[in-house]
């Protein structure tokens, strides 16, 4: 028996791809983000998994959390020290010992070049020349003396009073200054096409927003009850005009900002937080 041969409009119609809508990508999983931002922000063990190009904009949405594990074992060795009535000085000198093992010192690495850079060049292209040699200056040097002086005489005279609030403030200084430093990322482009910074791409004021929102939470959480509300808002003030400071000296000086850039203002918000408590205690 004959089949009559299919005709055009029996023959299905092929659906058209739309390649001005792309398919959504899946929902990044918390916990990715979060491994992420330990790997790139600390040195602590985050089990054998495969190792994700780092991505900023995930990041940041998770940024005060994982802070927050970055910061546990350093403030527990300053209460710890400070409730076995060690010296002050000692305390803070041990815990900040430990916090740079922890961190691998990328902020005060940051502060250091920064110093060096935008102080000892006099033309962008030389500033950028300073920034990308891993060596320090004087200028470097100074900084980073500055800053381990300044966060230990901080924390010694904190751990004193109270060696709790003493762990918790400096909880939220770390936490507000390194979600804080990403504002950069979100004000400047990148001064050059290649470092951590341009690498791990650009934040974008939604994720800017989400993490920064996270971030002032748990510093109200931890630095409100600690130090009082209004050390805590002359904190935060105190951090928002080091960073848009900041941003204009870079945007001055470079015209875009670097992975050491973004290090410094984390390194400078922090010592804010640090100052705006210690009016008040």
């Amino acid at each position: 028996m004959d089949v009559a041969p299919p005709t055009e409009s029996d023959r299905p119609i092929p659906r058209k791809s739309n390649d001005n809508h792309p398919r959504p990508p899946k929902p990044v999983r918390m916990v990715d983000d979060l491994v992420m931002a330990l790997r790139f922000f600390s040195r602590l063990p985050t089990g054998d998994g495969e190792h994700e190009k780092p991505d900023l904009n995930r990041i940041a949405r998770i940024l005060p959390f994982a802070s927050l594990v970055i910061g546990l074992a350093p403030v527990a060795v300053l209460a710890l020290c400070g409730w076995l009535a060690l010296p002050g000085l000692f305390a803070a000198a041990f815990a900040v010992a430990l916090w740079v093992l922890v961190t691998g010192a990328m902020a005060e690495d940051g502060l250091a070049d920064a110093a060096d850079g935008l102080f000892g060049g006099t033309t962008r292209e030389r500033r950028l020349e300073i920034l990308k040699d891993s060596r320090h200056g004087t200028y470097g040097v100074a900084a980073l003396c500055l800053l381990l002086v300044m966060r230990v005489a901080a924390l010694g005279t904190l751990v004193t009073i109270h060696p709790l609030k003493a762990a918790a403030i400096w909880l939220a200084a770390m936490i507000l200054a390194r979600s804080g430093a990403l504002w950069l990322t979100v004000s400047l482009p990148n001064a050059r096409a290649d470092g951590a910074s341009a690498a791990a791409g650009r934040v974008g004021k939604t994720a800017f927003g989400i993490g920064m929102a996270f971030a002032l939470a748990l510093g109200f959480v931890f630095l409100a009850p600690a130090a009082g509300l209004l050390a805590f808002l002359v904190a935060v003030i105190l951090a928002i005009g080091v960073a848009l400071g900041w941003s204009a000296l870079c945007r001055r000086l470079l015209g875009g900002q670097t992975g050491d850039l973004i290090g410094a203002l984390q390194a400078l918000i922090e010592v804010a937080v640090f100052l705006a408590v210690l009016v008040f205690v």
